[in-house]
């Protein structure tokens, strides 16, 4: 397939820019093959004409079975709601999503975010086992519900099997209402075997070359769940894959881990894993400036989450130093209360600002000057590959063919020049919609409405 782009969002020397007239061509492994500015016509021909074009983006972190309490927790019965009260409502929602649901909820969910202008979801996965607690027959029940609600949609699925075993920190085994949550390195790493298998013969229906839309790596739910000995075991099983933790979210977790360990979540990490650039720290949202840099130093990478992280009270991640030490992030839905990334990229931007009282946070490594978006987006592109393992660097030879042409006519960009309009796509509201979503350089359709029957039966059955 080839299309000639009016505008596509391009990667440059320093950094990328709106390059006018571009051939994109992808080969049948559903691959970048050629990206030619102005192109002769010979060399054009056959191609289908589009608009303007950038990357699809990657979801970092999701937990698809919470859409199901996505605004329903937005009413207390006690005063002082805080993260931890907001916890034991996901747990009893946790305790009644059997397979069927999850892959209606899954379904319908990865269609929203197909509409959004995602095109890979990872899936931080500790859904695993019957609500009574018992192992399914087949350990991957769950696993497989997401993989076809990923599969129907359209949209690739990096799943992250995940470890939890303790309670808390010194409080190992699991409470009763985190039954579901069992496992063992084994278990974890077995998963992620399986689901790469499953991938490796193409189950998506591609040709074993082609660009993969399913992958897996692991996750750790969290050092409070998951001891050094389990940590490291899982890690030392992980050798091209990507690793996810939640680290750092609440400051109650930072100060039980230094009652525990004597240290904080990320510096014990540091010192006692082996944190490289297979590494995803979700939220970090309390990381220090020697943290962060020893994480830069480490080339691992950060997952933020600012709707999720502003729903639950958890704080602001220190964006400007992480975009000083060069440190990658990536951006993800968590909860599910928002399913629009540029909603996301947007409060990650206004909450730096509503925190330090200034504009235009996002510059600060580039000492003020240029576009907010660009680096926002930039950025967010360029952490999708750490977050997923697989080649989703844009619009770039060899990198998979995911791209978004935007709708020029929407509200957002009436009347924007061309070198605000990355600004506009970010910053003014209501966000704009796409007119095309290509995923592995073939053009999807959600057909969301078919899934919302299947969606609302799941929610009767589960509230």
């Amino acid at each position: 397939m080839k299309w000639l782009a009016q505008q596509a969002w391009l990667p440059g020397e320093t950094h990328c820019a709106w390059v006018a007239h571009v051939l994109l061509e992808a080969d049948a492994s559903g691959c970048w093959s050629a990206i030619i500015p102005s192109p002769t016509p010979e060399q054009a021909q056959g191609a289908s004409a589009v608009g303007w074009v950038i990357p699809g983006m990657v979801n970092a972190h999701s937990h698809a079975f919470q859409r199901a309490m996505a605004g329903l927790a937005e009413n207390s019965q006690r005063a002082g709601d805080d993260f931890w009260s907001w916890r034991e409502r996901m747990y009893r929602i946790a305790l009644s999503v059997g397979p069927e649901q999850l892959e209606a909820i899954a379904t319908w969910l990865y269609a929203e975010l197909l509409d959004a202008g995602y095109t890979q979801v990872c899936e931080f996965h500790y859904l695993h086992r019957a609500p009574d607690g018992r192992t399914y027959a087949d350990p991957g029940e769950m696993t497989w519900a997401l993989v076809r609600a990923a599969q129907t949609v359209g949209i690739g699925l990096t799943v992250l099997p995940t470890l939890y075993m303790n309670q808390g920190f010194g409080q190992p085994g699991l409470t009763e209402m985190q039954r579901r949550f069992a496992s063992t390195p084994e278990s974890v790493l077995a998963l992620r075997d399986a689901v790469n298998a499953v991938a490796r013969r193409a189950a998506l229906g591609a040709s074993p070359q082609s660009a993969p839309l399913l992958n897996a790596g692991v996750a750790l739910h969290s050092l409070r769940a998951v001891d050094a000995v389990a940590l490291n075991e899982v890690a030392s099983g992980v050798t091209d894959g990507p690793i996810h933790i939640h680290v750092a979210e609440q400051m109650k977790e930072v100060n039980d881990c230094l009652n525990h360990h004597g240290q904080r979540p990320i510096e014990w990490l540091l010192d006692h894993a082996p944190v490289d650039a297979r590494w995803n720290l979700v939220h970090a949202t309390h990381a220090t400036a020697e943290e962060i840099q020893g994480l830069a130093q480490r080339d691992a990478s950060v997952v933020i989450c600012p709707s999720t992280e502003a729903n639950l009270g958890d704080g602001f991640f220190e964006l400007p130093q992480a975009l000083g030490e060069g440190l990658r992030w990536s951006i993800g839905t968590d909860s599910h209360i928002n399913r629009n990334w540029l909603e996301e990229l947007r409060w990650l931007e206004y909450g730096q600002r509503l925190r330090g009282q200034r504009r235009n946070v996002a510059l600060d490594g580039q000492h003020g000057l240029g576009s907010s978006a660009a680096v926002l987006l930039d950025n967010a592109w360029r952490g999708g590959v750490a977050a997923t393992g697989l080649p989703l660097g844009g619009l770039a030879l060899g990198q998979r063919a995911d791209w978004l042409e935007l709708d020029t006519h929407s509200d957002a960009l009436a009347g924007i020049p061309l070198p605000q309009v990355l600004d506009a796509l970010v910053f003014s509201s209501p966000s704009p919609s796409w007119r095309r979503r290509v995923v592995a350089g073939q053009e999807v359709v959600s057909e969301k409405q078919k899934h919302r029957a299947p969606f609302l039966a799941a929610m009767q059955a589960i509230l």
